[in-house]
């Protein structure tokens, strides 16, 4: 059986021009511009991906292009592998 708890995995995308080009940008408006593309860009795949209410996004990491979501080991293995997924790697803590 599969394990259903969630936990909190982080997930760093592919290249994305889009993401590089709004990055080069030093200006505040460059910025705003990048957090909402990034955020927008990492909310539509998990809902693309995943029913609503099966995952919990935490943060979107702009200067990496990743994300931290709560989510089920299947569903990592699912997102593994989508195309626009770089890697999928499950939270470690530190004792």
């Amino acid at each position: 059986m599969a394990n259903e708890e969630s936990e909190l995995y982080f997930v760093f995308m592919n290249y994305d021009p889009e993401y590089e080009r709004l990055r080069s940008k030093r200006t505040k408006k460059g910025s705003y511009e990048l957090d909402v593309y990034i955020s927008n860009k990492h909310d539509e795949l998990l809902a693309n991906t995943f029913e609503p209410g099966t995952y919990n996004k935490r943060l979107s990491l702009v200067i990496v292009d990743g994300f931290a979501v709560e989510i089920t080991q299947d569903q990592a293995n699912v997102l593994r592998s989508a195309r626009e997924v770089r890697v999928v790697e499950k939270n470690q803590e530190l004792a």
